[in-house]
């Protein structure tokens, strides 16, 4: 059985910092691919930030230049550095992996920035 555990949200105030973890354990086939979604409440999920095994990296539009994605492929983990944080940044942060055609999700972080 494959596990993703994410660790790492929180309550920040605007222009703070996270860095939110995610360890992917069990038995599973080579990772093609680990990447972080969001939702917003009353939001459809959608993509932040994915690194593939090749370590190439995709930013969603508004993230782009504040948030950067890293894996440690030794250890399954993937890392999102969020950096000058926004109200608009709200949201619960999903963990995802892409290994062998199966997706695989986290069970979603609260990030919260507020004054």
């Amino acid at each position: 059985q494959v596990q993703l555990v994410e660790s790492g949200g929180g309550s920040v105030r605007p222009g703070g910092s996270l860095r939110l973890s995610c360890a992917a354990s069990g038995i599973f086939n080579s990772i093609n691919a680990m990447g972080w979604y969001r939702q917003a409440p009353g939001q459809q999920r959608n993509l932040v930030a994915v690194i593939t095994e090749g370590d190439s990296t995709n930013y969603a539009t508004s993230v782009r230049g504040r948030f950067t994605i890293s894996a440690d492929s030794a250890k399954n983990t993937v890392y999102l550095q969020m950096n000058y944080l926004e109200p608009e940044d709200t949201a619960v942060y999903y963990c995802n992996m892409m290994s062998a055609l199966r997706s695989y999700w986290g069970q979603g972080t609260q990030v919260t920035v507020s004054s």
